[in-house]
């Protein structure tokens, strides 16, 4: 979990190639190595740290250095390990360094640096949240109060450069220092840490425990997560959910008494409850004290199930996970993980930054998940697959749940609780798009007014669309949004009069918008990508699948774009009109059902309605018909 460990006095007496050392075992363990400003960050910073810790008193404590969170990506510059002067407990100090020389707060927990193109987390919040998410994830922390404490030390910077950062609320998780305050700092750790070099011994024991400890939600976090998401939301499962629901309940008693593992797979269409139930689950266990993570392999869907379900208690957003987060996880190591969106699992977890010795035994991703819990719970769409390499269904889970003695239960939801509960729309969408052996029948002969309360509607151009959307916010109400296929190139944001703009990509005539945000490219009044479906300021930019996928809004707009279009009764799918870099590469055999399902997820998105154009002619005929 860590790059280098070794004593404070022996990674001292390395000073000069301690940085080349933490290079290499970066390159080892990430394959694609570090960036240049990280390597001059350690040559700078931990020297002068470290030289502080041995003036302490502390040469003897063990030192982990770039320690990994466990089931996250994140790395703590410095973790110090030793007992404690007084009680004699394991004591552990996370450090975050900085090499800042000044800095200025940018409201709530932001700061802004110099040559900094954005404002970052204020320092002593980033070591706290992660002292917050180390002990929340380890049991064994949890049951050790004050085990662990966390500080952020500044160590080119004077208190009068920083000083308005320092009036940052400090706790115990969070304390700042600078070279100024060296002594306090010094004070501080020797408080945290014993001096006596014989407790050397003691010191390795400790850090031992910590890298082999167990990793799951603490009872202090389910605590947390029950009254956050069980007791603030008051969910009603009807039918099949419910179904869903007590299968799941049922299966992980059956875990804890007979000792038999349960891979239960919930099929669903869009709208049909999916991720009801997997909040109603992870409410539900967090209160009966069961160890549950939440997973998806959407960084939009993950982002906004953080936001939402820990809006009052950020700690919360720790349960909730990334398929490849549980490459090394424990075998059965917690009771429950539920796998949300499950059609986006992947063929394999392994990427660019994985760490060599974990590539080499590296197992299919569903493996990785089924193994990960005694109750492994998948929840999807087989018609949402909309990436190459998405390989999550029915007959994947099944094989590899059954390959490693699993029972299976499968649980088929019906009914559509989105699109105005419409029990006629999926039946026109599949028809539309061809899917399955739907016939494709205009809306008005599919429903009447007086019995069907969502709206159908074709728009002559883009600019009528987007109107439709304004007058249907004004006059009903709710959210509105509009979406299309990877059509066009998706730029990076422009400075314009010193300001980051968004460039108007989407051209169709005179019709100008462009795409949400990139993700990690934040650009003022635009919502971040994550937040593109449920931020108010996403309505005037186009939506693509990748940020619409897994959310709803009131109204939806999509536009068919020259990839996917009707020739002689038939869709074809035109490889040369995508701009997704991911589907362009994919097989023939698997173009056209990639682009067929982008646009059925387009066309789900809409609670109370949907408004549909197309920017070719004879598709924009077959829609006008069918939207009649």
């Amino acid at each position: 979990m860590a790059l280098v460990r070794r004593s404070a006095q022996q990674l001292l007496d390395m000073r000069d190639r301690l940085h080349t050392l933490l290079e290499e075992q970066a390159r080892i363990r990430f394959e694609s190595g570090i960036g240049a400003a990280e390597v001059r960050s350690w040559q700078n910073s931990l020297p002068a740290f470290l030289t502080d810790v041995v003036d302490a008193g502390l040469g003897h404590v063990e030192v982990l250095l770039e320690h990994k969170l466990p089931h996250n990506p994140k790395r703590v510059d410095v973790v110090l390990c030793g007992t404690h002067p007084r009680r004699g407990t394991p004591s552990y100090v996370l450090v975050e360094l900085k090499q800042w020389s000044n800095a200025e707060p940018a409201g709530d927990d932001l700061v802004r640096v110099p040559h900094y193109p954005e404002p970052v987390l204020h320092p002593v919040e980033q070591v706290r949240r992660y002292c917050h998410y180390l002990v929340d994830s380890t049991p064994s922390l949890a049951e050790q109060p004050g085990a662990v404490h966390g500080l952020a030390y500044l160590h080119n910077a004077l208190e009068s450069g920083v000083w308005r950062l320092s009036r940052y609320e400090m706790d115990e998780y969070g304390h700042l220092y600078t070279m100024d305050t060296r002594s306090r700092l010094v004070d501080r750790l020797r408080a945290l840490l014993d001096t006596d070099p014989t407790t050397r011994d003691a010191a390795n024991r400790v850090a031992d425990d910590l890298l082999n400890a167990r990793h799951a939600p603490s009872k202090p976090l389910l605590d947390l997560a029950a009254r956050e998401i069980q007791e603030r939301e008051q969910f009603v499962l009807l039918d099949e959910q419910q179904v869903a629901y007590s299968s799941v309940l049922q299966a992980v008693e059956r875990a804890r008494t007979n000792r038999t593992q349960t891979v239960v797979v919930v099929l669903g269409g869009p709208g049909s409850g999916k991720s009801v139930i997997a909040l109603s689950l992870l409410g539900e266990l967090a209160r009966r004290g069961r160890s549950a993570y939440h997973a998806t392999g959407s960084s939009a869907f993950t982002n906004t199930m953080r936001k939402v379900a820990a809006k009052r208690a950020p700690r919360v957003r720790s349960m909730f996970k990334y398929f490849n987060d549980f490459m090394v996880a424990e075998q059965r190591g917690l009771e429950v993980l539920i796998c949300d969106e499950a059609h986006r699992i992947r063929e394999t977890s392994v990427n660019r930054y994985t760490r060599a010795e974990v590539r080499e035994r590296a197992r299919r991703q569903v493996v990785e998940l089924i193994d990960a819990a005694s109750v492994p719970v998948f929840l999807l769409d087989e018609h949402q697959v909309v990436r190459p390499g998405e390989m999550g269904s029915l007959q994947e889970i099944t094989a590899a749940a059954e390959a490693l003695g699993c029972r299976v239960e499968v649980v088929h939801l019906a009914g559509q609780y989105r699109c105005g509960g419409s029990e006629f729309f999926d039946a026109w969408v599949a028809g539309l798009l061809g899917i399955g052996y739907r016939r494709a029948t205009p809306w008005s002969e599919l429903v009447t007014r007086e019995d069907e309360d969502f709206v159908v509607r074709s728009a002559g151009s883009p600019a009528d669309l987007e109107a439709w959307l304004l007058a249907q916010r004004s006059e009903f109400r709710g959210t509105a949004r509009l979406a299309a296929g990877y059509c066009w190139r998706w730029s990076d944001p422009v400075v314009v009069d010193g300001t980051k703009a968004l460039v108007d990509d989407v051209e169709i005539g005179d019709w100008r918008r462009p795409w949400n945000a990139k993700p990690d490219k934040r650009v003022p009044d635009a919502p971040e990508s994550h937040y593109w479906a449920s931020d108010e300021r996403g309505f005037g930019q186009v939506g693509c699948v990748y940020t619409a996928q897994g959310f709803e809004y009131d109204w939806a707009g999509v536009i068919f774009g020259p990839d996917f279009v009707r020739r002689d009764g038939r869709w074809v799918a035109r490889r040369e009109h995508s701009h997704d870099p991911a589907v362009r590469k994919a097989p023939e055999e698997h173009f056209h059902r990639l682009v067929r399902n982008t646009y059925k997820v387009l066309l789900t998105r809409g609670m109370r309605g949907v408004c549909v154009y197309s920017t070719d002619a004879e598709t924009q005929e077959y829609l006008e018909q069918l939207a009649r």
